[in-house]
């Protein structure tokens, strides 16, 4: 079984924003796979899809984002998945807007869902689907940055990123990660 989380802050005064591109990705991928609808799972939304040829399960936690780690431990230990299992689609400040990076494994960069979901699972062993929303303008605290809703003008770059975050993450199922990221880096 694989999972695929989408990162996320949940309710609709976060909806839209550059800290919930990883919720989009999910949403962009249960409607690739077909569609079907989120069903709540302790505190995440879950929904089954068939996809790239696998059984997947899509995950948008209900935590706020520096607690992520505890919805995505619950999915994963119910299923009986391993980290290698697992995909975890998120914003990423230091890509420039539009672009889509994968990483095998390594740290939380700063991430506090990604530093979470390590720090409950033990291991930073999991694929990160990396989607960038740019560094805040001067001034701008990044904490704001993160919270604010794409500009029209972004628009276009960001349905651009979800839809190859949706190809990548078909990739990584389909081909494994090490050839999805030759693809996509």
């Amino acid at each position: 079984m694989k999972i695929i989380v989408g990162l996320g802050n949940p309710g609709p005064r976060y909806d839209g924003t550059r800290h919930n591109i990883g919720f989009a990705a999910v949403d962009a991928i249960l409607a690739e796979a077909g569609g079907g609808s989120w069903k709540g799972f302790g505190k995440a939304l879950v929904a089954r899809v068939r996809f790239a040829g696998e059984d997947v399960i899509l995950v948008k936690p209900q935590t706020y984002m520096n607690l992520s780690g505890e919805a995505v431990q619950a999915v994963v230990s119910f299923y009986k998945a391993e980290t290698e299992d697992l995909v975890v689609a998120h914003d990423d400040l230091d890509l420039p807007l539009g672009k889509t990076r994968i990483r095998k494994t390594g740290g939380a960069g700063g991430h506090n869902g990604i530093a979470s979901i390590m720090g409950l699972l033990g291991s930073g062993d999991f694929v990160r689907l990396k989607m960038g929303i740019g560094r805040p303008p001067a001034g701008l605290d990044p904490s704001d940055h993160v919270l604010s809703r794409f500009e029209g003008g972004e628009q276009v770059a960001v349905n651009e990123m979800v839809l190859s975050a949706v190809k990548a993450a078909e990739a990584i199922l389909r081909d494994g990660a090490d050839k999805a990221m030759n693809l996509y880096n």
